[in-house]
């Protein structure tokens, strides 16, 4: 049997079919991807730490969670979702660490893209094929840092309006084509040259190993989706193509943080929907603080200096705010949910892995000796899951679980994110589906 260099093999590929510039970005991660089910997105949505006791399971039968009051909302999703606990950082004592979260570093790096965050490594080893990158949306974050890092600080779009015209403004060709005399005659010559490269590739799969088929089918499926909004972007369309759900422009009070970050998960999922975005974050407040006016909950209070630190015996505030999110983070699970793939595959959410990851384990105590997450994903998906749910207690380092977010998206070679010393540079033990 002839054996071959795949990444040499792929290049050969490209330029032989003259795409070198489609494919080129994937030519390393396919000889690194990793095998079995992966979802196409991640969505992280990332908050402040809360009160250990307030978050914790009433009890925990196996690995089955009896809901506190505070998460009681994840009930109606239990077989989609994990809980992950006991999990310190690299820094446990780093008090306002928003920066140790997602980065699994604290505030100094040695690495290649200096301290990074898990999405933006993810983005800079995939370098998805997608209108936008990545989407990063967050209303009042100014009175701290967020928890994402691309060697700076990262600041999400702020207004919801701003990010409905950035995300929804069109897609579609707009530049004139020599000797084209329409819309009609430039799709079709986009179109040809799509369908002509998915058809040469497909053939050469059996060539690949398993891991390798992975990543060339993400790409080959980010192509057939261009390829859709393509066929969608002529007049009277828009970006769509199967569950396409472009939400209404936004509006109501987006002075209200709340209320604009609501807005913010309708734009998220309805960027997925679409396929113009297949790495999304929201950021709530910052870590410093975040302005809650929730009067539906009779609830006016500043989070962090308010309901973390202030006044409240039995955290009887915070502990309406955590049920607010967790309805937040449950209404973005079941609209996943309820949208169909545009090739059948599916619901957005047996596709996408959904990551609240937070600043802090302990935000009274500021430490980070017990950091918390709580994952989903849809039938089938990336995660072991189990019909009561899962709640798994750990006292692995909490980097494993955002190497898990990596592996997900098919990202294994973990040099520059994180700790360099750490020795268990692998994704946490019993999270993935075998």
């Amino acid at each position: 049997m002839r054996s071959h260099s795949r990444r040499n093999f792929i290049k050969g590929v490209g330029a032989s079919l003259g795409a070198s510039l489609l494919f080129s970005p994937f030519y390393d991660s396919i000889a690194n991807a990793a095998p079995g089910k992966k979802p196409k997105r991640i969505l992280i949505f990332f908050t402040m730490g809360t009160a250990p006791e307030v978050w914790k399971p009433k009890s925990v039968s196996g690995e089955t969670p009896t809901f506190s009051d505070a998460t009681s909302p994840l009930e109606q999703v239990k077989e989609h979702i994990v809980m992950v606990d006991g999990l310190p950082s690299a820094s446990p004592g780093n008090n306002h660490g928003s920066a140790d979260g997602i980065t699994g570093m604290g505030y100094h790096s040695a690495g290649p893209y200096g301290l990074i965050s898990v999405d933006q490594f993810i983005l800079e080893k995939l370098k998805p094929a997608t209108p936008i990158a990545s989407l990063l949306l967050g209303a009042d974050t100014s009175g701290g840092k967020t928890g994402f890092y691309k060697n700076n600080n990262l600041v999400p779009i702020g207004s919801p309006m701003s990010a409905y015209s950035t995300v929804f403004s069109g897609v579609g060709p707009t530049t004139p084509v020599p000797n084209d005399t329409s819309a009609e005659d430039r799709l079709r010559r986009r179109k040809s040259i799509l369908d002509n490269l998915k058809g040469e590739i497909t053939t050469l799969k059996g060539n690949l190993g398993s891991e390798q088929k992975y990543k060339l089918d993400l790409h080959l499926e980010s192509l057939r989706q261009i390829e859709q909004r393509l066929s969608t972007a002529m007049p009277g369309g828009g970006p769509g193509g199967g569950g396409c759900a472009v939400p209404t422009a936004p509006s109501g009070d987006m002075t209200n943080a709340m209320k604009a970050n609501q807005l913010h998960l309708d734009i998220l999922v309805g960027a997925f929907a679409c396929d113009i975005t297949r790495i999304g974050a929201i950021q709530w407040g910052s870590d410093q603080m975040m302005n809650v006016n929730l009067p539906e909950i009779g609830l006016a209070d500043e989070e962090h200096n308010g309901l973390i630190h202030g006044n409240d015996p039995g955290h009887v505030k915070l502990i309406k705010l955590e049920k607010w999110l967790h309805e937040q983070f449950v209404g973005v699970i079941k609209k996943l949910k309820e949208l169909p793939e545009a090739d059948g595959s599916g619901s957005l959410l047996d596709n996408t892995l959904v990551a609240w990851c937070r600043d802090m384990g302990d935000a009274p105590a500021h430490t980070q000796n017990e950091m918390k997450f709580v994952l989903a994903s849809g039938n089938g998906g990336y995660l072991k899951t189990s019909p009561g749910g899962r709640f798994i207690q750990s006292k692995e380092r909490h980097e494993r679980v955002l190497l898990s977010l990596c592996d997900a998206m098919g990202v294994t070679d973990y040099a520059g994110f994180g700790d360099p010393t750490l020795s268990a540079k692998s994704p946490l033990p019993g999270l993935a589906a075998t």
